[in-house]
């Protein structure tokens, strides 16, 4: 079998300090590719076939490198040190409170002020036979954005060669005791960057319970089950369907904004298991979310409000993309009882995705297990 070729490095713009910021273009036989930056570990573009073949770019993000550089948008990005909120900006770790910066106030918020989604990572991009890769290496310093200990970052975006798969691979250890929990904040839309809304995309979520927010937006600590209200996807349903009900949680976060917890048998908690489905019934994309992760954070752009214009030239309005992250739990470090976040030395934090996108007859609505029918 031949092996695919190595990306090679191209220059996609150059920071305020002078480094230069490269895209990688990883490219597999069956049509797609992916464009990597090295600022921000940000996926900058997807491109897939829809079920006719034609190709088009689903990821939001912008043609220049000055649209990833203003603004906390997060598109397609890397987060870290931890996804998703911490309440009041603190944490206790080992009887120490660490502080850190409330870039939404009263709240931590993916990373902070110059989280992940700001760094310049180091990339060793790879071909094998099954698959083309980049490997992006970042060393966060101790006490960076208030965080304990060194901790040293390794994400690997992998394509598969002969299936119109994205896997993501993170691994990180530390020298002192800290918290992690990575991800990446791609919004998608599978009709195409810059198509309009995604509110007549399809979802299924892997689900029977989900974390209701307070106010701020920090999970109450309880485990709800969806059954009864407008976030229950076990079976598929349209995001516009219930979207504007008046539920107090859609309400609260002005759409969905909440993580799910991921069905995971007994077992085989840490392993990779399907977690989503999402379909577009117009041009046929498909997508199947698989991750080793027990959350999955749904957000629907509830706060895109027309003021970024993204790579194809079209303004982002609210609910024009889709973000579904698999990670942890929101204010995990704060709530005991939520799978933990504490990474020590001499362990290895290890999490896994794969994007598996596809294609079906577009107009035919899905099924649970995936098939399709009138």
């Amino acid at each position: 079998m031949q092996i695919p070729e190595v990306p090679t490095a191209t220059l996609f713009g150059t920071l305020p300090d002078g480094r230069s910021v490269e895209a990688y273009r990883l490219t597999n036989r069956c049509g797609m590719s992916v464009t990597v930056l090295t600022y921000g570990g940000t996926l900058q573009a997807i491109d897939v076939p829809d079920a006719r073949g034609e190709r088009r770019n689903v990821a939001l993000g912008f043609a220049t490198l000055d649209g990833y550089l203003t603004g906390d948008h997060y598109f397609g990005a890397v987060i870290g040190r931890v996804a998703s909120r911490i309440a009041g900006a603190r944490f206790e770790l080992d009887g120490t409170t660490y502080s850190l910066p409330p870039n939404d106030p009263p709240s931590s918020v993916h990373g902070g002020e110059k989280g992940f989604n700001t760094r310049l990572w180091a990339a060793q991009p790879s071909a094998d036979p099954d698959s083309v890769a980049v490997r992006l290496e970042y060393v966060s310093a101790d006490g960076e954005e208030g965080y304990p200990g060194t901790l040293a970052t390794e994400v690997t975006y992998r394509l598969a060669a002969e299936e119109n798969t994205l896997r993501f691979e993170y691994r990180a250890t530390t020298d002192r005791p800290t918290v992690v929990n990575l991800t990446n904040h791609s919004y998608l839309n599978l009709l195409g960057e810059g198509s309009g809304s995604v509110l007549d995309h399809e979802v299924q979520l892997y689900a029977d319970q989900y974390l209701p927010l307070d106010p701020q937006l920090i999970p109450t600590g309880e485990l709800a089950p969806v059954a009864g209200t407008p976030l229950d996807f076990r079976t598929p349903h349209r995001i516009g369907e219930r979207i504007r009900i008046g539920f107090a949680q859609l309400v609260v976060a002005q759409g969905y904004d909440h993580n799910y917890v991921v069905t995971h048998p007994a077992g085989l908690e840490t392993s990779l298991v399907p977690a989503a489905r999402v379909y577009e019934p117009v041009s046929g994309r498909t997508l199947e979310v698989w991750t080793t992760e027990p959350g999955l954070d749904v957000y629907t752009g509830n706060f895109l409000d027309g003021s970024l214009v993204g790579t194809g030239g079209a303004t982002y309005r609210q609910s024009d993309g889709l973000a579904i992250e698999p990670e942890h739990f929101s204010n995990s470090p704060n709530t005991a009882h939520f799978p933990s976040v504490v990474l020590r030395p001499g362990e290895v934090y290890r999490s896994t995705t794969e994007f598996r996108f596809g294609a079906q007859q577009p107009g035919r609505r899905s099924t649970v297990d995936g098939t399709s029918s009138q």
